[in-house]
Formats: structure tokens, sequence, C-alpha cells
């Protein structure tokens, strides 16, 4: 009687045996690994958190309730001394009205260009590729050289858009163009939006190059038009990546310094100031009222954010 030597299926090593009781297949852990979780992970982009942001407010904010020299040595306690000479600022009204304005200008013409810009880029034309090489340019360079490249541009004496106005007969004499801020704050703004393109182009674009063909097939074939195919699938479809381009857009241009500074430094006076220029302005007089300033300047972007989530829904859920 002849006996086969083929072990059962279930009997062979690796293949279906039943794990050993206490056994891992994982292999021996060191005792205490898990003990803080994912801890050790995360600690140091904590730490940098803790010592860039919030290190910076805890002084920002001590240094506003001190009395500070312009050079820099602590006088002692100033109390709310700082706030309510802040708040006494003639100029405090207008700076805010004028940053508020500033940033509603800036952040809805970026948005609505940027749309534009992605919707074109995202089709396929001859030098597409060209063109968007193109729009990085402005994002690659300095915001303060280019904002300085267009100073001198308007510049009364030398600049090449009144000697181009002058010589064309179209102006009878060169303009200050950053000496009024009837002029000043819609050529400060144009920069604005020109070195703010290139980043929420390529969101948008991107935001729209994950919208599925299948669906404006689906809706060609359900007879909707362009404009409903637009309205109803690209802008829902659409809605996180313009959040998230138009928050960084808000916390950005509120804050803007070197697009104002570097045209007008705020002047004359602080007619063409916003609450970040201002705040550097003061630094020259009164640091403390400056860092008063800057927690005020902190805690509005702090409740723009805020508000604006809250109103848009981010998680798209209802509260």
């Amino acid at each position: 009687m002849s006996i086969d030597s083929r072990a059962p299926e279930a009997a062979r090593p690796g293949r279906g045996t039943p794990a050993r009781p206490g056994r891992s297949r994982r292999g021996p852990t060191r005792p205490g690994t898990n003990r803080f979780g994912p801890l050790p992970w995360i600690a140091p982009a904590v730490l940098l958190i803790l010592f860039v942001v919030l290190w910076p407010v805890y002084e920002m904010v001590h240094a506003s309730f001190l009395r500070i020299s312009t050079s820099g040595f602590v006088r002692g306690s100033a109390g709310l001394d700082k706030y309510r000479k802040l708040f006494g600022e003639t100029d405090l009204g207008h700076v805010l009205l004028a940053t508020v304005l500033w940033t509603l200008a800036v952040v809805g013409l970026t948005m609505l260009l940027s749309l534009g810009l992605a919707q074109l880029f995202d089709q396929r034309f001859p030098g597409r590729r060209f063109t968007r090489w193109a729009l990085i340019a402005p994002w690659a360079a300095s915001v303060l050289m280019t904002s300085i490249g267009f100073k001198w541009m308007l510049d009364r004496t030398a600049g090449v858009l009144n000697t181009a106005l002058t010589d064309l007969g179209l102006t009878d004499g060169p303009e200050d163009w950053l000496g009024d801020p009837a002029t000043a704050w819609p050529w400060m703004v144009f920069v604005a939006v020109f070195v703010s393109l290139p980043f929420t182009t390529y969101t948008l674009l991107a935001g729209l190059q994950t919208v599925p063909g299948e669906v404006y097939e689906a809706a060609r074939v359900d007879g909707a038009s362009p404009r409903q195919t637009y309205l109803r699938i690209t802008l829902p479809l659409l809605r996180p990546a313009f959040l998230v381009g138009l928050v960084i857009n808000l916390i950005n241009v509120f804050n803007s310094f070197p697009v104002i500074w570097g045209m007008t430094q705020g002047g004359p006076s602080s007619a063409t100031a916003t609450t970040t220029v201002f705040m550097y302005q003061l630094k020259s007089t009164d640091i403390g009222e400056s860092a008063a300033m800057s927690v005020v300047n902190f805690l509005l972007v702090v409740l723009m954010v805020l508000a604006f989530l809250k109103v848009g829904r981010w998680n798209g859920e209802e509260s």
C-alpha cells in the first residue's frame, strides 16, 4: 500500500496554518514605544509653531503693555495707556476704512481675474505652455522689487509713464501719480492684483483639472447649456479650491506691506496707509503703541477669517 507523501493543504507551513496564540506576525515590539502615540512624530512641528507663531504673539501682546523707548529700552509698565493713545489717533478711523476697502478691492479683482485666467489656461490653445510659464514671473519676483519698479515707472520727473504721455500729447505736464491718494490707491491696487494673480490662478486651475470629464459629458447629454454647466457643475466643484485661494488672499492682502511701503510708504502722512503700514509708522515714535496696533491688527485678521469660514461653511456642513 503506497502512502501519499504530499502533506495536506492545511498542514503546509505558511498556507492556512493558524497562528499560535500570543504571537504576532508583525514581529516583536519594544515595550513603551506606543505610549506617546504620534507625539514623537508631530513634536517638531508643534515646537516650530510654538517658537515661530505663538512666542512672537506673546511678545507682541506683552510689549503693548510696556513703555519702550525708540532705542528699545523698557521703561516700565504702561497698562492700557498705549491702547488709549492708539484709539485716540485721528488717522485710525481713516486707516481702518482704507484697509477694508483695500482688501475688498484687491481680493475681489484677484479672484475674478484668476477665475477667468484659470478657465482660459484649462483650455487647449497654441502657446498655452508659454503663457502658463509667463504667469509665474510676477510670483517669482520679489514683491518689494516689483513695487519699487512701478514706483520708478510712475515717478513725476523721470517716470516712463509721464514721459510717454507727455511725448504723445495726452497730458499737459507730468502727473504726480503717487503723490495724490486719489491716483495712488488705484495704482497700488493694480500692483497688488498683479502680484497676487499667479498663486490664485494656479490654485483655481488645479481645482478645475480635478473635475471629471464624465460630468461634463453627462451635462451635454442632458442638454445643459455652457452657462448652466459652468454655474451648476464647474463652480460648485471648484468651491474647495476657490475657498483656499480666497482665505489666503484675504490674509495676505490684509497684512500687505511691501506694495504700499514700496510705492508710497503710506504717505502723504497716512493717507495711503493700511493698518500694517500704520503700525510701522507708529514704530518710529512709540514702540508700545505700535505693538498695540499689531495686537488690534492680529485680532482683526482672526475675526475676519473666522467670520468668513462661518459664512462660507468651510466643511460644507450645516451648523
